[in-house]
C-alpha cells in the first residue's frame, strides 16, 4: 500500500446545462441561509448579471447584498474590501459569480468570515482550522474549473506574489455551469481559459499524484478540447460547444483537485502575480516548454497524450510519438492566437531571477514529474520569454484578458 494517502475532493452538488443559474434561490434555501453576498467583477455587474441573479435569489426569499469589485487577479486588499462589506451587510453565505477570479475571491472572503485572521495566514496547505461560510459557485467561464476546487490564488501586494492557498475547506458546497452565461465570452478570453482546462488536465495526467480516477477525468478532457475549443473561440454562439467545454473544463478541474499541478502553474503564478498578467494566458505560453522539461521524466504520458489529442502516432516510438503532443499544443496555441512569450505582455528578463525563486516555493512545483533546479527554472522561463517586440506592440497585448 502507498504512503502516500490518496482523496477525491469536489463540492457535494453540481448543476449543469442552459438555465441551471434558476435553481440558486433553491440550493440556498436548502442551506437555510437568510442573506447572502453575491462576488462578482465590475464587467459583469455592469452587465446585469449580478442583478439577475440576486433576482433569482431574493425570489426565494432570501436577502441579497453585492460585492461587486472583484479583480481579474484578486488581491490581498480585494479580501479584506469584501470581509468589510461581508460583516457591515451582517451576511452569512457567499455567491460567486465569474470567472476564476470571482471565486477566488469569494473563497479568500469565505476564508476570512469563518477563520479571521488575514489570507496571508493561510498560504500553503490546509491552514484553514473552520470549514468555510456556505459557498455556491456560478461559473461564467470555461478555464479554470475554481466553481469546484479546493485551491484559492490571491495576490500578496507587497510581494507581488501569487499565493496559492489550496484547502478542503474551501471547496464550494454547489457549483452551477450554465452555458448561456458563456454565449458572448469574447474570442481571447475563450482561447485563454480553454487552454487554463488543457493545462489543467496535461500537468495532472503527468503529476507524482496522478491515479486511475484523475487519469480518466484527464483523459476525457484531452479528447474534448481540441473538437470544441477552436469551435467555442471561432464562434461564441455554438451552444454546443459552449456546453462541451463546460464538461471539459470541470473534467479538468476534477483531475487537478485531486491529481494537484506542476511547474506550469508554480511559475504561471509568479509571472501573473509579478506583472498582473491573465492566468490562462501565462499557463498557455508556458505549457510547450514545461512539457518539453518533463518529457524524459513521463515519456509514454507524453505519448498517450499525443494520441489523445488527435495526433498520428502510428509507427513512432514513444519519444517521438511524446513530441507530437508538444507540437499539438503549439499548433492550438498558435490558432488561437495566444502570444508568442512574455516580452510581448511586458515582461523583463532582470526579472527572471526572482520569479524562478518564488516558483521553486509555489506549492504546484511539489508534484511536477521532474525535479527542477533553480537553473532549470530560470531557462524554462527564459525560453518562454519569446521574441523581442517593440514597446508599442507590449502595451497593445497586455491589456488581453
Amino acid at each position: 500500500m502507498s504512503d502516500v494517502l490518496k482523496q477525491f475532493v469536489m463540492p457535494t452538488s453540481n448543476l449543469f446545462g442552459p438555465g441551471a443559474i434558476q435553481e440558486v434561490g433553491n440550493r440556498l434555501n436548502d442551506l437555510e441561509v437568510k442573506k447572502t453576498l453575491i462576488v462578482t467583477d465590475e464587467g459583469l455587474h455592469k452587465l446585469g448579471l449580478s442583478e439577475q441573479i440576486a433576482n433569482i435569489i431574493t425570489a426565494a426569499g432570501i436577502e441579497v447584498a453585492i460585492f461587486p469589485k472583484a479583480e481579474p487577479n484578486p488581491t490581498d486588499k480585494n479580501i479584506e474590501d469584501g470581509i468589510a462589506v461581508y460583516h457591515a451587510e451582517n451576511c452569512d453565505s457567499i455567491v460567486s459569480v465569474g470567472g476564476g477570479s470571482a471565486h477566488d475571491a469569494a473563497k479568500g472572503i469565505g476564508i476570512i468570515a469563518s477563520n479571521g485572521g488575514r489570507i496571508h495566514d493561510y498560504e500553503g496547505v490546509d491552514q484553514t482550522q473552520n470549514p468555510l461560510v456556505p459557498l455556491i459557485a456560478i461559473n461564467t467561464t470555461a478555464g479554470t474549473a475554481s466553481e469546484m476546487t479546493r485551491f484559492t490564488i490571491i495576490t500578496d501586494t507587497a510581494r507581488r506574489v501569487k499565493m496559492a492557498i489550496v484547502d478542503k475547506h474551501v471547496t464550494p458546497l454547489v457549483s452551477i455551469n450554465d452555458p448561456e452565461l458563456m454565449i458572448g465570452l469574447p474570442p481571447a478570453l475563450t482561447a485563454a481559459t480553454g487552454l487554463d482546462a488543457l493545462t489543467h488536465a496535461i500537468e495532472a495526467f503527468v503529476s507524482t499524484n496522478a491515479t486511475p480516477i484523475t487519469d480518466a477525468c484527464g483523459e476525457k478532457v484531452l479528447q474534448l478540447i481540441p473538437e470544441f475549443l477552436p469551435r467555442a473561440y471561432a464562434n461564441g454562439a455554438d451552444l454546443e460547444a459552449r456546453e462541451q467545454m463546460v464538461y471539459a473544463q470541470f473534467l479538468a478541474g476534477m483531475a487537478f483537485n485531486n491529481a494537484s499541478l506542476g511547474y506550469v502553474h508554480a511559475i504561471a503564478h509568479q509571472l501573473g502575480g509579478f506583472y498582473n498578467l491573465p492566468h490562462g494566458v501565462c499557463n498557455a505560453i508556458l505549457l510547450p516548454h514545461v512539457c518539453r522539461f518533463n518529457l524524459t521524466a513521463r515519456t509514454e504520458r507524453f505519448a498517450k497524450i499525443a494520441e489523445l489529442l488527435g495526433a498520428n502516432v502510428e509507427g513512432l516510438s514513444k519519444r517521438d510519438a511524446a513530441e507530437k503532443a508538444i507540437a499539438v499544443i503549439e499548433g492550438l496555441s498558435k490558432d488561437l492566437n495566444i502570444p508568442s512569450g512574455f516580452r510581448e505582455l511586458g515582461a523583463k528578463d532582470e526579472d527572471i531571477e526572482i520569479l524562478a525563486k518564488n516558483a521553486m516555493l509555489d506549492v504546484c512545483a511539489a508534484t511536477n514529474p521532474r525535479k527542477a533546479t533553480l537553473e532549470d527554472i530560470k531557462q524554462i522561463i527564459t525560453n518562454a520569454m519569446g521574441p523581442v517586440v517593440a514597446e508599442a506592440k507590449q502595451r497593445e497585448t497586455v491589456t488581453v484578458s
